[in-house]
């Protein structure tokens, strides 16, 4: 296993050329999708996929067409979820929205081209092997970010503003939207790492629990945090009445069950032995953003 810092540093070096495998794009549409595709991160989702493959035996640098199109579309999902008919944010990353710099059509396009460029990357890649790991993670990244995943979350999220709710729906909102992405992850790498079916459904595990603490965490700092602090917006999901861990069990209770989500992606990734010890510190650390 690698260091945090060294998986970031492959994903780096490789997302400005993930885009060059593909037959030539517009150069006003590429410039849009490049704006927010390669303006920084801590881009935890590709570092989990490329972490998750090499727990498992994998080597790294083979899946890093999944994590790049990975990336692709965790960005597509911020481009749109920022747009004045979702979210209606200016601030990402510390630098305007997509929508601002670029007017809102061209913004809903560079969302749809990076979606539809990491689903090309995928395929590519994986029919360049010669066994069926790459449809498998394919898939299961597709199945996670879509319609009963990322995007069903998305619609929960949206009919739930203004409404009174319960537990019961803010986790589900929080695993569809948030949890789903982070658990296709490590999903995806270990399928692509050739991992048996009972280290498979730990890492699921893993995800869901990561993904409820990561957004859970996420609901706190926008009470606490400054967009100095995080590139965004802040303030917001209490102006607009969403759904939140916080708005449902106030802010003790939000951190003490940040704190348990944390520890049970701990005590569901021990099947990797000592390299569960990576998995964990990132499950610790999307807990430590809000104190």
């Amino acid at each position: 296993m690698r260091s945090y810092e060294a998986y970031l540093r492959l994903v780096e070096d490789a997302l400005p050329h993930a885009l060059d495998a593909l037959e030539p794009i517009p150069p006003q549409l590429r410039e849009a999708m490049e704006y927010s595709l390669l303006s920084g991160g801590k881009r935890l989702r590709p570092v989990l996929l490329l972490a998750a493959m090499e727990a498992v035996g994998g080597d790294a640098e083979a899946a890093l067409s999944f994590a790049c199109a990975l990336e692709m579309i965790h960005t597509y999902s911020l481009i749109h979820d920022d747009l004045p008919a979702m979210d209606d944010d200016v601030l990402r990353r510390g630098r305007p929205t997509s929508h601002v710099r670029f007017g809102e059509a061209l913004a809903i396009l560079a969302g749809d081209g990076l979606l539809s460029a990491a689903i090309e990357l995928m395929l590519r890649a994986s029919l360049g092997t010669g066994d069926l790991r790459g449809t498998r993670a394919a898939h299961a990244i597709a199945r996670r970010c879509g319609v009963s995943g990322m995007v069903a979350g998305q619609v929960i999220d949206m009919n739930s503003e203004g409404l009174a709710s319960d537990e019961a729906t803010v986790r589900t909102l929080h695993l569809r939207k948030t949890a789903d992405l982070l658990t296709a992850a490590v999903e995806a790498g270990m399928i692509l790492g050739g991992a048996d079916d009972e280290t498979l459904a730990h890492g699921v595990a893993y995800g869901q629990h990561l993904g409820l603490a990561f957004q859970i965490a996420d609901d706190l700092l926008d009470v606490t945090g400054t967009a100095a602090e995080l590139g965004k917006s802040v303030g917001k999901d209490r102006d607009e009445a969403k759904a939140t861990w916080v708005a449902v069990k106030g802010m003790e209770g939000a951190r003490e069950d940040a704190q348990r989500e944390a520890a049970l992606a701990g005590e569901a990734i021990q099947i990797l032995g000592e390299n569960a010890a990576f998995f964990i510190r990132c499950a610790e650390d999307a807990v430590r953003r809000n104190h």
